[in-house]
């Protein structure tokens, strides 16, 4: 048996595609349309790690999607915490959990999918402005 990726659906997919690829910092590996099916996939994985990959699933059909407690988040290892906290923050992206001890923090995409973010290797020295954010929102 083999992981192959994680599926999520998405409202707007070039808002998304911003998300995961401009601020998370995702490659994108391939989009295609399905006429017939009326939906578009997106495979998008961490640079150099085409193993663990994320689909964006864009339904061309107006849908609500509601967060279940049942999906809990995708997590992604990152060399800096603070710095990818940083990217995010400048692409506009509310940093949910700051990394106030220097290991973990937790954005949202846009459609509401919890993103958790850990420090590779040991925790980083807790590092203002980090150290003094409250949490906002659920993460």
């Amino acid at each position: 048996m083999k992981y192959l990726h994680t599926m999520v659906r998405v409202t707007d997919l070039g808002t998304s595609l911003a998300f995961y690829r401009d601020a998370l910092g995702l490659e994108v590996l391939s989009v295609r349309d399905f006429p017939g099916g009326r939906f578009t996939l997106a495979f998008l994985a961490a640079p150099g790690d085409r193993e663990a990959q994320i689909e964006l699933t864009h339904n061309w059909d107006s849908e609500t999607y509601t967060g279940g407690r049942n999906f809990g988040h995708i997590a992604y290892q990152v060399p800096d915490i603070y710095a990818a906290c940083e990217r995010l923050v400048a692409h506009g992206v509310t940093i949910n959990r700051p990394p106030r001890d220097g290991f973990m923090a937790f954005v949202r995409s846009p459609d509401g999918i919890s993103i958790e973010l850990l420090q590779a290797g040991a925790a980083l020295p807790p590092r203002t402005p980090w150290v003094d954010m409250p949490n906002q929102g659920q993460w």
